[in-house]
Formats: structure tokens, sequence, C-alpha cells
């Protein structure tokens, strides 16, 4: 498995969730055997915070570390967000550092509503210590 940066993370990420993914996005994929089985798609910066778009599987710790990194270290933000409908999207984060903040009703087109998850720099558990 490599970590890809492609525009075929974000059309996946698209894809498994049902919707649009429109920039100004960054993303970052695992590629196995020349397919994308899982992304996170980078989006929305604001202030301290960008929020995080996860679909798939695959996020191994070295994936985790490189997520870490991107975000915390050579973006220099402070905490991502992360919003879902997908209690495993949930559980990814809280294994993370993450906590739950709240919930946004009827977010999501179908109706369904979204977790909100931030996770903080200083929570990130799979974070690599800059030299």
């Amino acid at each position: 498995m490599k970590v890809v940066t492609d525009e075929r993370v974000a059309r996946f990420v698209g894809e498994k969730l049902n919707f649009g993914v429109f920039p100004p996005w960054t993303a970052m994929g695992i590629e196995k055997d020349g397919e994308i089985i899982g992304g996170v798609i980078f989006n929305c910066f604001e202030g301290n915070d960008l929020q995080v778009t996860v679909a798939g599987r695959g996020f191994g710790k070295n994936f985790l570390q490189n997520v870490g990194d991107y975000v915390y270290n050579q973006l220099g933000y402070g905490r991502m967000t992360i919003k879902t409908e997908q209690e495993s999207v949930v559980k990814l984060a809280e294994r993370l550092g993450g906590k739950i903040e709240g919930m946004l009703r009827a977010h999501f087109r179908n109706g369904n509503s979204a977790w909100i998850v931030g996770i903080l720099k200083e929570e990130y558990r799979f974070l690599k210590k800059e030299d």
C-alpha cells in the first residue's frame, strides 16, 4: 500500500459518500494494487481549523501519522473537524484522540444528522514528533 495525493482520492471519497467534492481541497489516500481503498479530503480551511472528510479503509499507523503531520506540522493548524453520519468514522476519530462536540440535525441531503468531532493537535495520538 502507498500514500497518494491526486484527484483519484477526491473522486473515491465523493463516490463513497455520494456527494461532490469541490475545490479548494487537498487529499491523501491509500492505494493498493493500483486502486484507491481509502481517502481523506482536507477542505474548509478556516482560522485554526480545517474540515476533514473520510471514506474507505486501510488507515494504519503510518497513514495516520502522515495525516497528523500534514495538518498540524506542515499546515500549522491546531485542530481538525469531522462531520459524519457514520459511527465507524466517529470511532476512528475518537481513536485518534477526538471528542464528540455536538450534532447537526438533518445536516445531510438524505435527512441524516451529523456528529461533529474535533481533534486538537495536543490530543492527536499519532502525531510525528517535530524535529
